[in-house]
């Protein structure tokens, strides 16, 4: 698929090469306000938090672009670029989609909530640390790396399960808010709300395979280096449907909707992106030195100056804390070209 779309791009004259970049912006806008609107409307027919809609349905559906790149690279033999993506789109998520939309809106926390799922988002990456390090051969780890095995994907979809069953469960409890109820009522089904999210997930998915190639190659015909594109465009390519859904979450007045996808998107692209790509490849994910060495330390990082965020903030994230972020964010994106 991703091939068929690079070479309907590359064949696209100018013109029609900005028309498309342009339909497809508006179709990823349009479809990440219906995604938040179905979310919330979700929300409130199953009388869910909005901050567990969005760790859990709305999170699913935003990090089909890793998986299908993690599993297809796996499947392709480049089974270190699977755990990569994983790995990038954790720090990419935590640090420049949750910093971005703490500063157009700060967040408010369910601290019972968010401390719950918080958790198991910085568990969920020190697991995958974990699994993917040489414990017996410990003293290699920085010259030969390690590995995530096929067996440890099948554990990590086992975990999957068990905490999308978990989130909801915990959540029963957790009344919707009445002025939430006034605000935006309940008035269909759910099977239709869901089916409508669904239209919306696919919509935001859609247009962002489109619209990253297309943007990738107007960018080669205006005589951008390719390293440069690299770094910017196919870095935070597949968190796209994070960033878009994060930003009109905030801007439409649900930040907590835009908080719980990021922290969702994090624990699923370990136990989803990376468990699921593990799990097909009988050897196992390689993760070379240089993931020890840097990528492992900056994901890790950026969770556990999230996790003091939330220790520190009352019952609001604020905007210092969204700078912050954004900054981890830059030192870890430039250290990791600096320092190979």
């Amino acid at each position: 698929m991703e091939a068929a779309i690079e070479t309907f791009v590359r064949d696209l004259a100018g013109p029609l090469l900005l028309l498309l970049i342009a339909a497809a912006l508006a179709v990823l806008a349009w479809g990440a306000n219906r995604l938040v609107d179905e979310a919330v409307a979700l929300s409130l027919r199953w009388h869910l938090p909005k901050a567990v809609v969005g760790a859990t349905v709305v999170s699913l559906g935003t990090t089909m672009p890793e998986a299908t790149v993690s599993v297809l690279a796996a499947l392709g033999g480049s089974p270190g670029l699977a755990l990569g993506n994983a790995v990038g789109s954790i720090i990419c998520d935590t640090g420049l989609i949750l910093g971005l939309g703490i500063l157009i809106h700060p967040m408010p926390l369910d601290r019972r909530l968010v401390n719950r799922q918080g958790w198991l988002q910085l568990a969920a990456g020190v697991l995958l640390v974990l699994s993917s390090f040489p414990f017996s051969s410990p003293g290699t780890v920085l010259s030969h790396g390690g590995r995530l095995p096929q067996w440890m994907g099948w554990v990590f979809i086992a975990l999957l399960l068990l905490y999308l069953i978990k989130s909801i469960q915990w959540s029963r409890t957790r009344n919707v808010p009445a002025d939430q109820e006034r605000e935006h009522p309940a008035g269909r089904g759910a099977a239709l709300t869901l089916l409508r999210l669904a239209a919306a997930i696919a919509l935001v998915v859609g247009s962002s395979w489109i619209l990253i190639p297309a943007v990738k190659e107007a960018a080669l015909r205006l005589n951008v280096p390719e390293g440069i594109i690299a770094a910017t465009l196919v870095a935070f390519g597949t968190s796209l449907p994070e960033l878009v859904t994060v930003v009109a979450a905030s801007l439409r007045g649900h930040p907590e909707l835009g908080l719980g996808n990021v922290i969702g998107a994090d624990i699923l692209n370990v136990l989803f992106v990376a468990g699921i790509s593990a799990a097909v490849t009988p050897g196992g994910l390689a993760a070379p030195p240089h993931f020890f060495r840097l990528l492992f330390p900056a994901m890790l990082m950026v969770l556990v100056i999230f996790r003091i965020g939330i220790f520190l903030s009352g019952g609001v994230i604020r905007r210092p804390f969204g700078v912050l972020l954004l900054g981890v964010y830059l030192l870890a994106t430039i250290a990791s070209y600096l320092f190979r």
